[in-house]
């Protein structure tokens, strides 16, 4: 009886050896995809980045073929926006939230941008006596 009892303990500890061994092994694999998926992500976006810098420069030479003149002015206005628009880009695809937290969250802002300009509005521009109409 005590043999066998010790052959099953031996046999068990051989499965669980034999088990923890593949368990590194499916660990390491598992570490090394996540690994090459990061790269492959952080190629991607130095990709979308070198793009997007390519695009703003021929928008820039084009604003320049545009508004040759000395005042600069609408050309300054284009880079910015477009500046604006590639970081958007680039916040949504880096956000760590998920896509419709993301939409709220600039829903929430758009708002909050309108509330501010309506009040700016308000203030600038004088009363037409008609509101309560």
């Amino acid at each position: 009886m005590r043999n066998r009892a010790g052959n099953l303990l031996k046999a068990v500890l051989k499965a669980g050896v034999c088990f923890l061994d593949q368990t590194g092994d499916v660990a390491s694999d598992a570490r090394d995809r996540v690994a090459r998926g990061f790269d492959q992500a952080s190629d991607h976006v130095s990709d979308f980045g070198d793009r997007a810098s390519r695009k703003l420069s021929d928008l820039g030479d084009r604003a320049r073929d545009l508004y040759p003149g000395e005042d600069h002015t609408m050309r300054h206005i284009l880079m910015f926006g477009a500046g604006i628009a590639v970081g958007a880009g680039l916040g949504m695809l880096m956000a760590p939230a998920s896509g419709e937290e993301t939409r709220e969250e600039i829903r929430a802002k758009v708002h909050e941008f309108g509330g501010k300009v309506k009040d700016r509005v308000s203030r600038v521009v004088p009363g037409t006596g008609t509101e309560g109409m």
